[in-house]
């Protein structure tokens, strides 16, 4: 076995809310990685089924729901026992993400998500109207809270795979395909916004799919009644059930009938009226090359948009168009269609599958940018159920995809714990990817000829824009 780096001490409690698929993957990470006091690490679900691995690791284990009015009660006094710098790790659901920041700043502590979580009832809330059930109405929660309250403890938001390592592999995408084409250019610096912005415009991207391939399989087949999903179901399901959500380009002419244009926030993005996991698009990966996923809404759709856009005085003079196009392992596409044939009533049971369940496949994520003169460029990781198993415990491929880039987060924390609060476009993309790689696969980068006008069978009207391959127009499958 490799002699892993131990990158950093944590001086104070370590409190992590939530303990599925990503919190038990994300724990031997911390313990491979950070030095720490092992009395003071405490993982707080409501559902104790993984609680033997704690029990393994001799980490204490608090069977409660962190809830809205209790949250305080509960965090503070783990957050501030012994004293020393607090790391909060939230990896749960159905807790306010705002919320557990402001508290975590409070404190003085660190704290890192992986999505801008809501307390229970607003992805299914009846009442309230499309926009306000957003992603976007999320984000701007967050932002406005870090521009009220600008630096202080550093605090990472969404800083998963995507949303949080696709950020990370956009730089290092724009910098290649700089190289590639002969374009000069200083990378601009970590901070370095409007650089960064230049940069992508001067390169002509017009987009970028967040383009991902989970061909990971089961041992078993999907049995009726069952949503099967390699991450978390009740999260992908809260998602997929918000308005399909993307950044919206300054290259776009269409906007379908039932699309709208945020009205609020940023306003760097628009959404449809139907839910995100009945949304197709077309795509493009390195194994399956052209591909249908679903365009499921993310923070990292928003937030990529929003950090690329350049701007004259109050005119917006260039935004990528940047969302997710996701086909998610075949059961779990089996699964939504299921779902949705029962008018989107939940299956009775819920499972994620382990490494031990999975027999091969792999999870193939990287971010698609197109529309430069090399047509469209393709990095990512292209890591493997076997790998996955061979590189650390409880986890299968797409789980390690996540649980790394939490690792990379913290460690940046840590190494920058002023920092007020972040997103993951905002951080320093080779520290963090320097952290995460090992745990990646193959990271590879390829260019293809591609578009979404190509291979249409031809055999009926289409309403397309011929003029430009990459219009959204194009891409929405209808």
């Amino acid at each position: 076995m490799p002699k892993w780096p131990v990158h950093a001490h944590i001086d104070g409690p370590i409190v992590m809310i939530g303990f599925g698929s990503i919190g038990r993957g994300t724990l031997p990470l911390i313990e491979r990685h950070f030095t720490f006091d092992r009395s003071r690490f405490v993982v707080i679900d409501p559902d104790e089924s993984n609680r033997g691995i704690l029990d393994k690791h001799g980490i204490r284990f608090i069977h409660q729901a962190v809830t809205r009015d209790r949250y305080r009660h509960l965090l503070e006094p783990l957050l501030t026992a012994g004293g020393g710098r607090g790391f909060c790790v939230n990896l749960s659901v159905d807790t306010s993400s705002l919320d557990i920041i402001r508290l975590c700043r409070e404190l003085g502590c660190l704290c890192i998500d992986t999505v801008a979580e809501p307390w229970p009832g607003f992805y299914f809330d009846r009442n309230a109207g499309p926009e306000a059930r957003t992603n976007n109405a999320l984000r701007t929660m967050v932002r406005e809270e870090k521009a009220r309250h600008p630096g202080g403890t550093t605090a990472v938001s969404c800083c998963g795979a995507n949303p949080g390592m696709v950020s990370w592999f956009v730089k290092q995408a724009l910098v290649n395909l700089a190289h590639d084409t002969g374009h000069s250019f200083v990378e601009p610096a970590a901070d370095d916004r409007i650089g960064w912005a230049k940069l992508m415009s001067d390169l002509g991207v017009k987009g970028i799919h967040i383009a991902e391939r989970d061909t990971q399989r089961s041992k078993h087949p999907k049995p009726m009644n069952t949503f099967v999903n390699t991450w978390s179901v009740e999260g992908f399901l809260s998602e997929g059930m918000q308005p399909a959500e993307l950044g919206w380009g300054t290259h776009e002419r269409w906007l379908p009938e039932n699309g709208r244009l945020h009205t609020f926030g940023a306003k760097a993005g628009a959404y449809l009226l139907q839910p995100g996991a009945n949304t197709r698009v077309r795509s493009w990966c390195p194994t399956p090359g052209p591909q249908y996923a679903f365009l499921v809404t993310h923070n990292e759709s928003l937030s990529i948009a929003d950090y690329f856009t350049l701007r004259e005085g109050d005119q917006v003079v260039y935004r990528p168009t940047c969302h997710y196009a996701y086909h998610p392992s075949n059961d779990a596409v089996l699964s939504l269609h299921e779902l949705f044939g029962r008018a989107g009533e939940r299956q009775d049971s819920l499972h994620i599958l382990n490494e031990d369940e999975i027999i091969d496949g792999a999870d193939e994520l990287g971010v698609l940018l197109y529309g430069h003169e090399k047509n469209a460029y393709w990095y990512g990781s292209q890591l493997s159920i076997d790998e996955a198993r061979d590189l650390a415990p409880y986890q299968n491929a797409t789980g390690m995809q996540v649980t790394s880039a939490v690792l990379a987060g913290m460690v940046w924390a840590l190494e920058n714990p002023q920092a007020g609060i972040v997103e993951t476009d905002e951080m320093d993309f080779r520290r963090c990817l320097a952290v995460q790689r090992p745990y990646l696969g193959p990271v590879t980068g390829h260019y293809t000829d591609w578009t979404p006008l190509a291979d249409r069978p031809g055999l009926f009207p289409e309403d397309i824009d011929p003029t430009d391959p990459w219009q959204f127009r194009n891409i929405l499958v209808r």
